[in-house]
């Protein structure tokens, strides 16, 4: 019986499911199995992660119509037999020792039932742009989540089998923002706590649940948030916002690739602050904002982003 159950959901991964599949048969740690629901792909993903199982029997394949995200990870959680259920999504990427460094700090800190980490953010050419921290202790945690701007990163989070029985884990009346919802509750037999270490690379592009559906999201958000307060007894502002995500419309679309730029330079990732700019300006060739950008990318300039 291996101690990590690995649940994953697919549907028409495209061209990111090899890197995704690939960072995790090659953890460090490998007392894992590898369980995967392809959710009614029309694309190649029941072809390549056929080409995968047939090569490690650590992966468990599934492949069945489509039945949303939420359903699929209560099935995958179902027919996991190892202790501790590690998430994952098909378009991002693990670092090698992720979960070597989630095992020892849960194994060192029975409290925690839900255990997330620092993470850096990529585009579709896996550029990286932006790197999130989040709270270590579980105050700074539970009141995150309880705000609607969860600290828990889904694709990264590593929970005990126990509790996510115990609390009947996945709600299947949340389309998206399940993860949230989940660590509320999670939060109310146990702590949510995070690593200071990066130990994903999370993948922002068009076709992710967290672009597509930011309207939805932030209403699961306050859904989520409100019953949570009620349980607990407790008020708590509501302070999700979807504004650094673009809503598709060019004048969104300007300011999402000059915040991505900004990012990048305060990363040092001067190649990618540049192509965000070259991004904005096609938008708005007039315009100065996109030119403060390369040059201070071409400078390393320590001006103040604006």
């Amino acid at each position: 019986m291996p101690r990590i159950s690995v649940i994953m959901g697919t549907h028409n991964a495209g061209g990111f499911l090899d890197e995704a599949v690939g960072s995790i048969l090659a953890q460090t740690c490998t007392d894992f199995e590898f369980i995967i629901i392809d959710d009614g792909s029309t694309d190649e993903t029941a072809k390549r992660l056929s080409l995968f199982a047939v090569n490690d029997a650590r992966i468990r394949l599934i492949a069945r119509g489509n039945r949303g995200l939420t359903p699929t990870l209560n099935e995958a959680a179902r027919l996991a037999t190892g202790a501790l259920l590690a998430r994952m999504d098909a378009d991002d990427i693990s670092t090698v020792d992720r979960f070597a460094r989630q095992i020892a700090f849960m194994d060192a800190h029975p409290e925690c039932v839900a255990l997330g980490g620092a993470y850096d953010m990529i585009d579709e050419s896996g550029r990286r742009f932006h790197q999130m921290q989040q709270p270590l202790d579980n105050a700074g945690n539970q009141e995150a989540c309880l705000s609607g701007r969860p600290s828990l990163c889904h694709p990264l989070v590593m929970m005990r089998r126990d509790a996510f029985d115990r609390v009947g884990g996945y709600d299947e009346s949340y389309r998206v923002a399940q993860d949230n919802d989940l660590w509320l509750r999670l939060g109310e037999i146990g702590e949510l706590r995070c690593l200071p270490e990066v130990i994903l690379k999370y993948r922002q592009h068009a076709k992710s649940i967290s672009e597509a559906r930011q309207r939805e999201q932030i209403e699961s958000l306050r859904r989520g948030c409100e019953a949570a307060c009620r349980r607990r007894g407790i008020v708590r502002p509501f302070l999700a916002d979807a504004g650094w995500r673009s809503d598709g419309s060019r004048s969104a679309l300007f300011e999402q690739h000059l915040r991505y730029g900004w990012w990048a330079w305060k990363l040092r990732e001067y190649s990618t602050a540049r192509h965000y700019a070259h991004l904005a300006m096609k938008i708005r060739p007039l315009s100065v904002r996109p030119l403060k950008l390369i040059w201070a990318s071409r400078h390393l300039s320590t001006s103040t982003p604006t």
